[in-house]
């Protein structure tokens, strides 16, 4: 069950105030560095009170999880879905997954998550590799429609081609925190440019059908 259940009145208000602040706090802390405790102090409530909405830290945490995925598919996913299918809507995705970086370059609840969870079990390493599966799924249908539009050669592999592009974005995270911006930037969208380029049916060996 989503931990995003619409609640009403105030108390979908609280909630939500709530959330915000710990969204902020696992942006700077990641999700293991959510506390009930501290949570509650800077929201100036109870820890009861904080429990009434969230009952237990790991709904919290998965409340938290649930939040950064839907704000990256507003801002990735569902603005690049007015373009037309095919290698526009994959430069789209890309162009913005590239601006949403950008915005949390100090720290993405996603990746932070990602990094977290990769060698645990349980709830919270469960819902993460669900969010991951899914994006990787989102990508790889995005490259084979351009494969079927002919804009990409039809031996490219599409789960092979998401991978590739996912890393440069992992890499682009790194770069941008330890070396600045626009130059990890620079680095990644001419790195894109060249995958795209191997990858288009006039590369050498491959023909467009």
């Amino acid at each position: 069950m989503s931990t995003l259940a619409p609640a009403s009145g105030k108390r979908a208000t609280t909630r939500e105030m709530i959330l915000e602040h710990a969204y902020a706090i696992a942006i700077r802390d990641g999700l293991e560095g959510l506390s009930i405790g501290s949570l509650a102090l800077d929201v100036g409530m109870s820890k009861s009170g904080v429990f009434a909405h969230f009952g237990s830290r790991e709904d919290l945490q998965l409340a938290v999880l649930e939040l950064g995925q839907r704000r990256f598919l507003e801002q990735v996913k569902w603005p690049a879905l007015q373009l037309p299918r095919g290698l526009a809507r994959l430069r789209a995705i890309v162009g913005r997954w590239v601006d949403w970086v950008q915005e949390y370059q100090s720290g993405c609840v996603l990746q932070t998550a990602a990094s977290e969870y990769d060698g645990r079990e349980g709830v919270l390493h469960d819902a993460v590799v669900k969010q991951q599966s899914g994006w990787r799924q989102e990508m790889c249908r995005t490259v084979t429609q351009a494969i079927d539009n002919g804009e990409l050669a039809a031996d490219i592999e599409a789960r092979q081609l998401a991978f590739e592009i996912n890393a440069l974005m992992l890499g682009l995270h790194h770069d941008a925190a330890l070396f600045g911006f626009d130059e990890a930037r620079r680095h990644v969208l001419a790195a894109f440019e060249r995958l795209l380029a191997s990858c288009s049916p006039a590369a050498s060996g491959r023909n467009p059908s």
